[in-house]
């Protein structure tokens, strides 16, 4: 695993937007695996610069989403369907029907979950994954104790992660349970991952899924077993990782 350590939030996003920009500009047909949350919103505003400022064409790109809440609607403003279409999808030239985001009310979810996992296939899989981390180390909606075997179905989400998204809503109650979320095997068959973290919240969850044993316990450190993981930090999300190591790896 590649660790970057930058300085803040901004160059983060920064520099995960002209990785994914890269990736287009080299293979214009690249499949982008897009993660949601507080962390990635400025790498999509980065990424939205570049298409305006230096024409990156997204135009035969496409895109799969890691998760969408189970019983949402993709017009609910909560969605993970709106935030994409909010934060990248009505900025660029990426097709409609090519970003795709799992059906969170779909009446038949496991039939959904079959269909999203296919339809990667189909693709011919994802060539670059974007992933955040949660504070108890999800990654995706992969809580503590999934397998790493496992592929896109419906999860259920632990309390600790239902009160960290309930700022998005109105309040904790109406956070949902359950979502529909790629699995770890699904992520871990990306031909590239990247991972961001920032703020020191994700301190502790960094240092675990770089420093621990690959474990379930902590989704992300199952990312230990794929062949190209960039890690991209700020200090913050790096004050807690061994001085020895951090201060050996890649500080831009």
């Amino acid at each position: 695993m590649k660790l970057v350590i930058v300085k803040d939030y901004q160059e983060m996003s920064r520099k995960a937007a002209e990785l994914l920009a890269q990736e287009v500009k080299n293979n214009p047909q690249t499949v982008l695996g897009l993660a949601t949350g507080g962390t990635p919103v400025g790498m999509y505003r980065e990424l939205v610069k570049l298409y305006q400022e230096e024409g990156i064409d997204f135009s035969q790109a496409s895109s799969f989403n890691l998760d969408e809440y189970v019983g949402l609607s993709s017009t609910h403003p909560q969605s993970y369907r709106a935030y994409m279409q909010e934060n990248l999808f009505r900025h660029i030239n990426l097709p409609k029907d090519k970003a795709h985001v799992p059906a969170g009310d779909a009446k038949d979810l496991e039939k959904e979950c079959a269909r999203y996992e296919e339809a990667i296939h189909e693709a011919g899989g994802i060539d670059i994954q974007v992933l955040g981390i949660g504070n108890n180390g999800h990654i995706g909606f992969n809580e503590p104790g999934s397998s790493a075997e496992s592929t896109t179905r419906v999860v259920q989400l632990t309390q600790s992660t239902i009160e960290a998204n309930a700022r998005y809503f109105a309040s904790v109650e109406e956070v949902p349970t359950q979502a529909v979320s790629m699995g770890i095997k699904t992520i871990l068959g990306a031909k590239k991952i990247v991972l961001l973290a920032s703020g020191e919240a994700k301190a502790e969850a960094v240092r675990l899924m770089l420093e621990g044993e690959p474990t379930a316990d902590v989704p992300a450190s199952l990312l230990q077993l794929h062949p190209d993981v960039t890690v991209i930090v700020d200090e913050a999300a790096a004050s807690r990782l061994d001085a020895a190591a951090a201060g050996s790896e890649d500080k831009r």
